[in-house]
């Protein structure tokens, strides 16, 4: 069972249920036919069929021969219409109605990621790039091969859109809060193999609503890059941003503290442990990761200096760069605790950014070695653009609310101990 598009009903938006008619004899016979291919995309087809009629009922407003004073229009049969999945090219019965034509999202939202995917290796093929290996998972995926022409119009259909994503003006002071990060991929480039940095940005609004405002592909992660990366946030329209979450990479903080001088820095706690526990000898990386974590947890910041002390004084003889690590990075990744108790969790890490990363890195998995940087953000920004989907379909990471209790007292604060951050980076 699974929810459906929404339902208006005298104006009040309701969720229709999808119940997949399947019994267990049959789903069995199915999956011990000795196809197991074939059983799956029974399954699939079975299943896409019933949400496509769920979806019409909701457009229609009536089920099959209801009779209803909310109807909006009649049915008038279906027309068959492939659909390509990871399991093989699958065919399905798109309803047609008679006054208003049938929408759904179905295809357009399960094809936007397979088709960057199934494009790219397609790239390798023709370009003369790809392995016997690349050539079968590309068979696998779509159960045909791929014409130059049939390529190069998948990509002119995709292209537009990701750039179009983002390319997008952002809204002046929308997100106050912002995590910044980026992961690399190796492509070919003037017949060599190089490494790219696919840098990502993801603003935290005021309501707690999570978005991803930006990507780009660079040569590396150096002053200019991310300043350039960072500039085309600012230039776009990104503004106000009051805090930011990164790891203790030199580049990101020379960029945000020229762009946005008035930014605080909160050092990932995620990063920060493994800064530590890779200076740590390994008999005691266990005993120090779970004290730090302790000191990390405490309510008051207060109680984390006094944590922070009793580590420190517990390992600096058998620990002593771990700890030197800790004393001189503390207070960067503490500045979370000046925020409401409600905001900590969510903004002391940049791991929302660490699991797009790894979500990206498990696509690419398949491709190895990207043709070229078009292919990484075709694939990527593709990927990028799923994610972003389902992030704002998440909880809130907290209430506007929440953003009203930070005093002005304590947003001047941040501005000095911002100004005093970037001062301490530029002198290291």
């Amino acid at each position: 069972m699974f929810n459906d598009q929404e339902k208006h009903k005298g104006g009040i938006a309701t969720m229709a249920q999808v119940n997949l008619t399947l019994n267990q004899e049959e789903i069995l016979l199915l999956l011990s036919s000795g196809n197991s291919s074939k059983a799956f995309k029974t399954l699939l087809t079975k299943s896409l069929n019933q949400f496509l009629v769920a979806e019409s009922a909701n457009q229609l407003g009536a089920e099959p021969y209801e009779r209803t004073a909310e109807r909006q229009d009649q049915r008038n049969g279906s027309r068959e219409r492939p659909l390509t999945t990871r399991i093989g090219t699958i065919v399905l019965n798109v309803p047609r109605h008679r006054k208003q034509p049938f929408h759904t999202m179905l295809f357009e939202n399960y094809q936007r990621s397979e088709a960057a995917l199934i494009t790219t290796m397609a790239e390798m093929v023709i370009d003369g790039v790809s392995t016997r290996k690349v050539a079968k998972v590309m068979e696998e995926l779509c159960g045909k091969e791929f014409s130059r022409t049939v390529v190069s119009e998948a990509c002119k259909k995709l292209d537009p859109e990701v750039e179009a994503f983002r390319n997008r003006p952002i809204e002046p002071g929308r997100y106050p809060f912002l995590m910044a990060d980026a992961t690399y991929f190796k492509t070919r480039e003037n017949h060599r193999t190089v490494s790219k940095a696919f840098m990502v940005a993801v603003g935290i609004t005021g309501t707690g609503e999570r978005e991803i405002i930006g990507f780009n592909v660079f040569d590396d992660e150096s002053n200019a890059t991310w300043s350039s990366f960072i500039q085309s946030l600012k230039l776009r329209g990104l503004s106000d941003v009051l805090m930011y979450t990164s790891d203790a990479h030199p580049s990101i903080r020379y960029a945000m503290g020229n762009e946005f001088p008035g930014a605080v820095w909160q050092r990932c706690q995620f990063h920060f442990i493994r800064n530590i526990l890779d200076a740590a000898p390994k008999n005691y990386k266990a005993g120090i990761e779970t004290e730090i974590r302790e000191m990390f947890n405490c309510e008051t910041i207060a109680d984390a200096r006094k944590r922070r002390d009793e580590i420190i004084k517990d390992y600096s003889d058998v620990a002593e760069k771990a700890m030197e690590i800790l004393d001189n990075g503390f207070e960067d990744s503490m500045t979370i605790m000046s925020l409401p108790t409600e905001m900590h969790r969510p903004l002391r890490t940049s791991n929302l950014v660490e699991r797009l990363n790894g979500e990206l890195k498990r696509r690419s998995d398949v491709i190895k070695i990207f043709p070229n940087v078009a292919s990484i953000i075709r694939l990527m920004g593709s990927v990028t653009i799923d994610y972003n989907e389902a992030l704002s379909r998440k909880k809130k990471l907290f209430y506007s609310t929440s953003l009203s209790k930070i005093s002005q007292e304590t947003r001047l604060q941040f501005i000095s101990l911002a100004r005093e951050q970037y001062k301490k980076a530029q002198a290291a």
